[in-house]
């Protein structure tokens, strides 16, 4: 079935709101002396306890045998006193030689459930504010805020000026022990760039610097983990987007640090769009530790106007995910904005501004049930028509009991603006994350 302009999710979203749009030792105690020990008891001999035949037999006899070796050849309390020099000997190896070779530190995994915050570089202070007010509700952050350069070399998207005001937040969030999983997304300048990110993905050499310099940006920071949101690929870049995940994913986890994965929400295989089919939801479910459903724009800038996130359509959306996904990495974006429309074009609105504007014109707000969004109509000054359709606490709290009801990991609020206070009752509800995170 053809899917017409009105119905079908965003091909062009606006590019600010799309995604910016971790007994004692005794010194006095006996000397320990190398004794040999004796052999061990033939198989089937009948030393030590234990009568049984076959391999439980065997076990019952070996381990009496050896029970019965080490009372007769270390001195009272000098087994425990073994065993801390043999770990002491370990952890010295270790340190001074590293780990052997292919070996692995374990990756830290995310909690379960995760509930993120996920805030664009200007509104990272609103955001830590948000989310500390909330700490016992939350247990991850993601500001969004790295981008790229013309060579796709990582760069900050916000202003030098904001340095300090940014180190100040994340220390903030890391004081409070919220782990910090910053998104590194293919904006140059302003606006999603396909070339930089395209150029690195097809040239092995350059993934592998790439995938070196992102490790080395998470590890410099302390952060817990990265969060990649490459939008806008082609379908001819599947494999080679696949395999880069794959690559970041390994070298994260040879470090403790986990990797999150920021995809379109779609409800087929190859989606509506080539970006879309770049994004091999099965192949990058196998390696990230989170696969973060962007799953809002269902209307957009330049689309008719209609809801953002209808709930008909998130719930195709995790239906689809978990077929291809394991539903515990499955993490649930929820928007807090929404468009005014006018003249064909509409302007992003946070939750606050909605309110404003509906305040400000004395507008009813209605509420679709079938999507489960509010929406309103208002004339501005000048005579325009305009159709607002944005989130609140209400749909909000629909799209929790979804994401709930699906069984899925977690979910992760973008604070474009301002937020609906009323939220944070449904995720303490819906998504409780217990006292241990």
């Amino acid at each position: 079935m053809t899917i017409t302009d009105r119905d079908r999710p965003a091909r062009e979203p606006p590019r600010r709101t799309r995604r910016r749009t971790r007994p004692p030792h005794r010194r006095d105690g006996p000397v320990l002396t190398a004794v040999p020990p004796p052999e061990p008891p033939p198989p089937g001999s009948g030393s030590g306890s234990g009568s049984g035949s076959g391999s439980g037999g065997r076990r019952s006899r070996w381990l009496s045998w050896l029970r019965s070796w080490l009372r007769r050849r270390v001195p009272p309390g000098g087994f425990w006193l073994l065993v801390v020099c043999l770990t002491f000997g370990m952890v010295v190896m270790l340190l001074f030689n590293g780990l052997p070779s292919g070996s692995t530190l374990p990756a830290y995994a995310p909690p379960r459930p995760v509930v993120v915050v996920s805030t664009p570089y200007w509104n990272i202070d609103p955001g830590t504010s948000a989310a500390l007010a909330h700490r016992s509700d939350v247990n991850e952050v993601s500001p969004w805020m790295y981008g790229l350069d013309a060579n796709g070399g990582i760069v900050t998207l916000y202003a030098a000026g904001q340095n300090a005001s940014v180190s100040s937040d994340l220390d903030r969030l890391r004081s409070s022990g919220l782990r910090v999983v910053p998104t590194l997304a293919n904006v140059v300048g302003d606006d999603f760039s396909y070339q930089p990110i395209a150029s690195i993905l097809h040239d092995p050499q350059r993934t592998a610097e790439h995938v070196a310099a992102i490790v080395a940006l998470v590890q410099r920071n302390d952060y817990a983990g990265i969060d990649i949101d490459y939008e806008d690929l082609q379908g001819s870049d599947r494999q080679a987007f696949t395999a880069f995940i794959t690559q970041l994913s390994t070298a994260l986890h040879a470090h403790g640090r986990t990797l999150s994965v920021a995809l379109f929400a779609k409800t087929t295989n190859a989606g509506y769009d080539q970006r879309n089919l770049a994004q091999d939801y099965a192949a990058i479910g196998k390696v990230a530790d989170e696969v973060r459903l962007m799953a809002y724009d269902y209307h957009w800038a330049s689309s008719p106007p209609g809801p953002v996130a209808p709930l008909t359509w998130i719930r195709d959306v995790l239906t689809y995910a978990k077929t291809q996904i394991p539903a515990h990495k499955i993490v649930l974006g929820i928007p807090m904005y929404g468009y005014d429309w006018s003249n064909g074009q509409g302007t992003a609105v946070g939750w606050l501004q909605a309110f404003r504007l509906a305040s400000q014109h004395k507008a009813k707000l209605q509420y679709d049930m079938a999507s489960q969004t509010p929406w309103f109509t208002y004339t501005d000054a000048t005579g325009h028509e305009h159709v607002v359709w944005f989130e609140n606490a209400a749909s909000a709290t629909a799209k929790l009991d979804a994401a709930q009801g699906a069984g899925i990991g977690g979910v992760y609020l973008w604070l474009y603006g301002y937020e609906d206070t009323g939220v944070w009752s449904a995720f303490h509800d819906t998504f409780p994350i217990g006292s241990g995170d």
